[in-house]
């Protein structure tokens, strides 16, 4: 593992995971939650953050986003990064209704029809909201290539993404980080 990679982990594991007793999106109790906005927002471990995601991205992907609120600082962070390395990505995010207003419709930011897209969120479980972000995607007429999370604490959201036709990675799993699989 990378020092930096490393260091991401660790920032997640001092700053986002809170142990207790937690009710999640599925309505499933858990003993254990993850707030990867804690590591995804601050100044020390966004650059990881961006590095990280910014590894796993194939060649040719033009944009990155997600549904917000969950993919933005991820989303933003490596689409700045991207400028650095040479392979810039436009940002956008997916809203969670359609606007009825000004310009209208789901998508947010620097997003054009045709365009290769990486699909984020910062966590996890069953993928839910990755899903429904990548369909809104093709509705716009863009292409997922990639869907990736910072963490993955469920374990089975590379399957439901297969059973879609998109491809999933994680920066972290749930064992990477000491922890068991919650899956759906």
């Amino acid at each position: 593992m990378s020092e930096h990679r490393e260091a991401l982990r660790q920032h997640l594991l001092d700053h986002s995971v809170r142990r207790g007793d937690f009710t999640l999106k599925s309505g499933r109790k858990s003993s254990w939650f993850i707030d990867s906005k804690q590591t995804a927002c601050r100044p020390e471990s966004m650059l990881w953050v961006a590095e990280a995601v910014f590894a796993l991205i194939p060649e040719g992907a033009q944009a990155i986003g997600g549904l917000t609120m969950g993919a933005d600082p991820v989303a933003f962070t490596t689409a700045a990064y991207s400028a650095t390395r040479g392979r810039p990505l436009r940002a956008f995010s997916v809203r969670k209704e359609v606007k009825d207003h000004g310009g209208g419709g789901r998508i947010a930011g620097a997003l054009d029809p045709g365009d290769k897209v990486v699909v984020t969120e910062d966590t996890v479980t069953r993928g839910t909201s990755l899903l429904e972000a990548a369909r809104a995607i093709v509705e716009a007429g863009a292409e997922p290539v990639l869907l990736i999370a910072l963490v993955d604490r469920g374990g089975t959201v590379a399957k439901m993404a297969e059973a879609e036709g998109f491809a999933f990675k994680a920066v972290f799993t749930a064992p990477d980080l000491g922890f068991d699989y919650e899956g759906a």
